[in-house]
């Protein structure tokens, strides 16, 4: 029998043996942290401080940005930590956690999303029945099925990587544990069994899938049949953020699947796993600031609670 060694630990990958470079991209790293959960953060605390707000949408909203947080906090702290210390271990432990809680969160915000369509679907085609359809009991039992499916999904792919040990090399070329490399050196059974979980899972993906691009298909049809032009820009301002979060959800769910680790540098590996673990949690509370009108006018009024304007001082007559 050949060599065989049990990993209890995974070596991650860094940008730069340099370990100025490395002091510099966890510097620019903290300060893309620092922007995505001030940016989100600014959303939730807008939508809860202000009652015009409380409604179906901007719930559904918050939960999204509280996804958004915890999605770039399990993958870019660690890395932070990592190069200022010039370590790149992590357990075995740590990697589970990390695996586990990247698919709860990005499964949760995939079924949020879902959710989300169908509110703007019942808003613009069926206003009518808006308050009936979407209660509130509704919405948050929606935002719970939505966690739901993405806690039972993360702990089958997970548990199922992780019911075997792991053998070969532990070198993953990636600044987190990321799935196909933590599939290369796992065993043959746990690869079997992993394909058949993600067949399943594609097959309610396209589901999902499907019933989005119905939904939005509704909605820009009904969107047409209005007669004024203000109604018509004003149902597709409602719309159009969710629409280009999903967007942009879709593309970066595209390229963590279809990417080939074997094809690609270790440096285009990195560059990749930045567009869909860093991305999405910067660029959402941008689109949201930029095409809402609703949230930038309540993050304006906040700012004027918190830092109210001087009054000037009359000037005194001589």
């Amino acid at each position: 029998m050949g060599n065989f060694s049990i990993i209890t630990e995974f070596l991650l990958m860094e940008f730069s043996s340099l370990r100025e470079l490395q002091v510099l991209h966890a510097l620019l790293f903290l300060l893309i942290y620092l922007a995505a959960l001030m940016g989100n953060l600014l959303t939730i605390a807008a939508i809860i401080t202000d009652p015009q707000l409380h409604y179906p949408m901007y719930f559904f909203l918050s939960n999204l940005s509280l996804l958004d947080i915890y999605t770039i906090s399990v993958t870019l702290p660690k890395f932070i930590v990592n190069s200022l210390s010039g370590t790149q271990l992590l357990s075995l432990l740590g990697c589970a956690a990390q695996i586990f809680f990247f698919l709860l969160f990005s499964a949760t915000e995939f079924a949020l999303l879902v959710a989300m369509s169908y509110d703007r679907f019942v808003a613009i085609c069926h206003p009518l029945h808006y308050g009936i359809i979407m209660t509130p009991a509704r919405c948050v039992w929606a935002a719970v099925g939505s966690w739901l499916s993405g806690l039972i999904y993360s702990s089958l792919h997970t548990g199922n990587m992780f019911r075997l040990p792991f053998s070969g090399s532990n070198v993953i070329h990636q600044f987190f544990c990321d799935i196909p490399h933590v599939l290369k050196v796992s065993a043959s059974d746990v690869f079997n069994t992993e394909f058949l979980l993600i067949v399943a899972s594609l097959c309610s993906l396209l589901f999902c899938f499907a019933f989005l691009i119905v939904s939005y298909a509704r909605i820009f049809s009904s969107v047409l049949k209005i007669p004024s032009v203000e109604g018509r820009y004003k149902a597709i301002s409602t719309c159009s953020p969710q629409l280009m979060i999903l967007i942009l959800f879709l593309i970066s769910v595209m390229t963590a699947v279809l990417k080939d680790t074997s094809d690609t540098s270790p440096i285009q590996n990195l560059l990749i796993a930045m567009i869909y673990t860093i991305i999405p949690p910067l660029m959402n509370p941008i689109i949201y600031s930029l095409r809402n009108q609703n949230v930038t006018t309540a993050m304006d009024k906040m700012f004027r609670r918190i830092f109210p304007p001087r009054n000037k001082c009359p000037s005194l007559k001589t």
